[in-house]
């Protein structure tokens, strides 16, 4: 008996089954979008990390079809450095904060973030091309996706530009998604949606769903899923510093050394999630030596702060730290209140974005503020 390889139709299929089995996708008209718009047209090359390796697939690879519609996020553009600029996000992730921008029909959507433009294409099956803007900083991509979408059938207004502020031509706008992570919410953002309007955006390492007021205030809360997107980029000439540049400029410092305890697992989930909020333009990287000791990075770029943490046990490291922010006591505190406070999880959090763009994080209620957020 001869087998006979399932098509893209069948693969969209199946991806969308799975998605819907998983509580991804709950509602039937971004099921059928799912179920409508093809992946595989958006990346005709992509590349996956795959047992800590890249492997790169292209339309000849006889995989490559079944690889575009695996739950898994398909780097497609690299800088020069190699560090990975842009990607098609793994589609449980996608199918999540779409589902939690709580579209209606006639919504007006802008998009940061245009990516490969199969989110884009998502929106536009859900609400109708016209209803949809898509920006990037990068012309290049913009144009590869005004391509692709356009084989698909979509026409989104496509538009290059600084994401950080929005787009002002096609404003106002119901609702906001950044597919592209961040530190902190734009006034521009704020100031472009409807009161009553809906922003989801990933900040730090979570996904924050923000409802915008008469006086262009946003307030919500975090989805329980933790996430991390590529950070915007201000414009498509630099260069990222690669995890190893970071990590070299942090082991070749000196300064102050101290014992301290850990109040929790560094490398938890809830601990980085609380860390990403206090200090998002901190940059980590973890390095295991021989033994598989383990000492986490800190660099403050920006300042020249950094901070190495070797554990010493489950309780106590080693801290050398230099630069004018002690970056491991700004990171303390937060920690030390998540554990007092019973070790709550993501979506108990919540985070409100004042008129003046004080970021105020809350656990439960908006009264109850955990810390303001430093300003970037």
């Amino acid at each position: 008996m001869t087998l006979t390889a399932p098509s893209a139709e069948d693969l969209r299929r199946m991806m969308t089954d799975r998605l819907t089995a998983a509580g991804a996708l709950r509602s039937a008209r971004w099921i059928d979008a799912f179920a409508g718009v093809p992946r595989h047209v958006f990346v005709p090359t992509f590349t996956v990390r795959a047992q800590g390796g890249l492997h790169r697939y292209d339309r000849e690879d006889p995989r490559w079809l079944a690889a575009a519609y695996r739950d898994t996020s398909l780097l497609t553009q690299f800088d020069a450095a190699g560090v990975a600029t842009s990607s098609s996000t793994r589609p449980s992730l996608m199918a999540t904060m779409l589902e939690a921008l709580d579209v209606v029909d006639g919504n007006h959507v802008l998009e940061i973030g245009v990516g490969t433009g199969y989110n884009a294409a998502l929106l536009a099956h859900r609400l109708g091309s016209e209803r949809v803007v898509s920006l990037d900083v990068d012309p290049g991509l913009v144009s590869a996706a005004r391509n692709r979408l356009g084989k698909a059938g979509y026409l989104p207004a496509l538009i290059a530009g600084d994401g950080m502020a929005g787009c002002a031509e096609h404003s106002p706008y119901d609702r906001l998604l950044a597919t592209c992570g961040v530190g902190r919410i734009p006034d521009a953002w704020r100031e472009q949606v409807r009161p009553g309007g809906v922003i989801v955006a990933n900040v730090g390492y979570g996904i924050a769903r923000l409802t915008v007021d008469s006086d262009h205030r946003a307030e919500g809360r975090f989805l329980p899923g933790l996430a991390a997107f590529m950070g915007a980029r201000p414009d498509t000439d630099g260069v990222s510093a690669t995890a190893q540049e970071h990590a070299s400029a942090v082991l070749s410092a000196t300064g102050e050394s101290r014992a301290i305890s850990l109040p929790v697992d560094l490398g938890a989930d809830m601990a980085q999630f609380l860390s990403s909020l206090v200090h998002p333009t901190v940059r980590t990287v973890v390095l295991r030596n021989d033994g598989g000791q383990e000492t986490r990075c800190l660099r403050e770029p920006g300042t020249s702060s950094w901070a190495r943490i070797t554990p010493l046990d489950v309780r106590t490291a080693r801290l050398e730290h230099g630069g004018p922010r002690d970056l491991w006591a700004e990171r303390r505190s937060l920690l030390l209140h998540w554990v007092s406070a019973g070790r709550p999880g993501a979506g108990r959090y919540g985070l409100s974005v004042d008129r003046d763009g004080t970021h105020r994080l809350w656990l439960d209620e908006p009264a109850n503020d955990v810390v303001v957020l430093p300003e970037l």
